[in-house]
């Protein structure tokens, strides 16, 4: 049996390289199979528990550690300032939900640009602490958020990106409130 190399470098209109990966990978043309945003799906144990005191965040913004962190017991007790306790099986139920749809096993580009920008050591409470969403807010700052009456906080993801519900944070949908020349 002839070994081909694990990927296969084709030139696309000979202008730039593009590879590919091997069907030992994770599939032929597996390039293509990567979506956008993150994805988005529902738990109504979830909805019900969470939503109403917060944006319902995507299970893939944070990997399975960070919600394992952000669920046990301890800190349901005093959950960023707040009392969020629930009733244990609605807890796991919970939990179970977000690790498996983690960032750590997802196919959304924004997933695996946030698993991969965690190092293995780190269990981010926040999703404003992974660093690949840091730097893709770098340029802004306190005014944008803290001092913004209609944002109030970094993790409030829908005050700005108005496709937040639908996993799409791309740029081209942000509106950021009382900044209306804003620009990327």
């Amino acid at each position: 049996m002839k070994h081909f190399p694990r990927s296969i470098p084709i030139m696309l209109l000979g202008l730039m390289p593009l590879t590919f990966a091997h069907a030992d990978d994770d599939g032929l043309f597996s390039f293509f199979k990567h979506r956008n945003g993150v994805e988005v799906i529902s738990n109504p144990t979830y909805e019900e528990n969470c939503g109403d005191c917060h944006f319902l965040y995507q299970p893939g913004l944070l990997p399975a550690r960070s919600w394992e962190a952000l669920l046990s017991p301890a800190r349901l007790e005093d959950h960023f300032g707040e009392n969020a306790e629930m009733d244990e099986a609605d807890r796991k139920t919970i939990l179970e939900f977000l690790k498996r749809h983690s960032a750590d096993d997802s196919s959304y580009r924004i997933s695996i640009k946030i698993r991969r920008s965690i190092p293995a050591g780190e269990t981010p409470l926040k999703i404003s602490e992974v660093p690949y969403i840091r730097e893709k807010h770098d340029e802004l700052d306190k005014r944008h958020f803290e001092d913004n009456p209609d944002v109030r906080f970094r993790g409030n993801c829908s005050a700005c990106h108005r496709k937040a519900k639908q996993g799409d944070y791309h740029e081209d949908t942000v509106s950021i409130p009382n900044f209306p020349d804003w620009e990327d």
